[in-house]
């Protein structure tokens, strides 16, 4: 039954209202559902696991844990600037709007062009990547019972690739017809995955171990902490720079929540809480498992050994034998479908806003939802776009890797773009925000802009050339379209300064909702509040998570 006030969903109808866009999306899911959206896409286990054997290469187990600490804490600060400016504006695929309106006016939307094309890349791009990595887990099986593939388990095999391309279409297109359930079965998705993720962690902190003890044997204190590897041939001092494309890679895409905004009731509130809520959760328990992983997976030397494109595969053979990797395997492609298909419910979000503003060809088509509120149309283009995607395996693995490589610079480029606007131009602004960060505005806006401009920096590097390259193609194309569409095509003007005069309105003179939880957050700096907390808490040895999603 839902418990939610009829007076938080008409205060949600009306705020949409008055930044400009009626209500067509169904408005039903709440708190859980939106921390699920980005801590399921974020999925620590499944993505700490995936990219587990890069920080190996980049730095070894000395950068990745260490790596990993000052990642954790900046990425937190990014998110809690994301959340300020979400809290102000709660729509669809918004990422993008936030960064309009934190240009202000003037640049609003050139800004818009540049950020919507960027997000629409990473999100688009991980949806077909993450089916591969999917994929991988299932075919690293093969080796594992020693079942021969002619010309060999190799990416320059042409019957190697077939297998991978056709596991990987099979999987993306399971995870896009979830998709198409009804928005209340759709909320079944997210609790279910979220036990799914939940049953692979506790597995792995449990029974791998075990296995371990049994087999090849723990690594020392020396082997998990201090053990430095150079595996990508770059100098010593970049390699482990390196490592932050392991450790960032696990914490891109906590803005999820916002793209489901209107889709959230109290969206104000409950979208913000959901993405600085999850990104903490997600680092804390992503760090768990890199400590568990150090100590618990076999020397360097042995994982270089290893033939199968899942690495983590064969070593759930060696500690927990056949049977057991067959477990662990089936749970890691379970917990990946569902985490790919949260991210294309994003994603989907996203195409649909861009849509909505009238910038896609067949944009009209493109935004239409369905009698229940969804926009399956985006998601029908999601589909498409992937599959066509996955096809790139067939003649060259390298160039699929090479198009999804830029997934992660666009939307880090975007955190740290709407971080330097917010610095720049509107740095006062947004006062409508129920999680102001209030005196630690300036340092988050400053740290944010410098992390985010080096994890840039680090993913266009030399030794990851493609992603710098198609970053730099997207960007460029972003700019030419803003330049031959006409201003009343998208985003006019008079919009963007009525939902930036919106958003300046001081939270408590918004309008006088009725329900008593809209009261309580009204005009109040609880960011501010948080960050004090966790400040005391820290200091006292002792966490205060359950004070941010209590």
């Amino acid at each position: 039954m839902d418990s939610t006030p009829a007076s938080s969903v008409d205060f949600d109808e009306v705020q949409l209202n008055s930044l400009g866009y009626k209500t067509s999306l169904h408005r039903t899911w709440h708190q859980l559902e939106s921390f699920a959206a980005s801590f399921c896409a974020l999925d620590f286990i499944g993505t700490v696991r995936s990219v587990f054997f890069l920080g190996i290469l980049a730095g070894g187990p000395a950068a990745m844990w260490s790596s990993y600490v000052i990642t954790m804490i900046f990425m937190w600060i990014s998110a809690a600037v994301l959340a300020e400016i979400c809290s102000a504006l709660p729509l669809s695929g918004s990422i993008y709007i936030w960064a309009a309106e934190a240009a202000g006016p003037k640049y609003a939307r050139f800004i818009a062009f540049i950020v919507s094309f960027w997000t629409a890349t990473a999100w688009m791009t991980f949806a077909a990547g993450n089916s591969q990595t999917t994929a991988n887990y299932l075919v690293s099986l093969l080796p594992v019972f020693d079942i021969d593939i002619s010309g060999g388990i190799n990416n320059g095999n042409i019957k190697w690739r077939a297998i991978v391309w056709a596991v990987s279409e099979g999987i993306f297109l399971l995870s896009i017809s979830m998709n198409f359930l009804p928005p209340r079965w759709y909320s079944n998705v997210f609790k279910f995955t979220l036990g799914v993720m939940a049953v692979d962690f506790l597995l792995n902190m449990i029974w791998l171990p075990i296995g371990v003890s049994r087999s090849y044997g723990f690594r020392s204190s020396h082997d998990a902490f201090l053990t430095t590897n150079n595996g990508t041939g770059a100098p010593a001092v970049w390699n482990w720079m390196l490592s932050f494309l392991f450790t960032s890679g696990t914490l891109v895409g906590f803005d999820a929540s916002g793209h489901i905004a209107e889709e959230t009731k109290n969206a104000s509130v409950v979208a913000a809480r959901g993405i600085l809520s999850s990104a903490i959760a997600t680092g804390i328990l992503s760090f768990i498992t890199i400590i568990l992983f150090l100590f618990c997976t076999p020397p360097i030397d042995l994982w270089l050994t290893l033939g199968a494109p899942q690495p983590f595969v064969q070593i759930y053979a060696l500690a927990l034998g056949k049977g057991g990797a067959v477990v662990m395997t089936v749970i890691a492609v379970l917990g990946l479908v569902l985490n790919t298909s949260i991210a294309i419910l994003a994603a989907s979000r996203l195409i649909f806003a861009i849509a909505r503003d009238g910038v896609l060809p067949g944009s009209h088509w493109v935004g239409q939802v369905t009698a229940q509120g969804q926009p399956q149309n985006a998601v029908t283009v999601m589909a498409v776009f992937g599959v066509l995607l996955l096809c790139t395996i067939l003649p060259s693995s390298v160039a699929f890797t090479s198009l999804i490589s830029a997934g992660g610079v666009p939307t880090v480029a975007a955190y740290g773009l709407i971080a330097l606007l917010r610095l720049t131009q509107t740095p006062y602004d947004f006062k409508s925000s129920r999680f102001g960060l209030g005196k630690f505005k300036i340092p988050f806006y400053i740290s944010a802009v410098l992390w985010n401009g080096l994890l840039v920096a680090v993913y266009v590097s030399p030794f990851t050339l493609p992603a710098g390259v198609i970053f730099g193609a997207v960007t460029l194309i972003a700019i030419v379209t803003w330049y031959v569409t006409p201003e009343d095509r998208w985003l006019r003007r008079e919009h963007i300064k009525a939902m930036l005069e919106y958003a300046e309105r001081p939270a408590e003179s918004q309008l006088a909702c009725p329900n008593s939880r809209c009261r309580v957050w009204a005009g109040n700096d609880v960011l501010q509040e948080v960050m004090h907390a966790i400040i005391i808490k820290i200091t006292t040895i002792r966490w205060g998570l359950p004070c941010l999603i209590k």
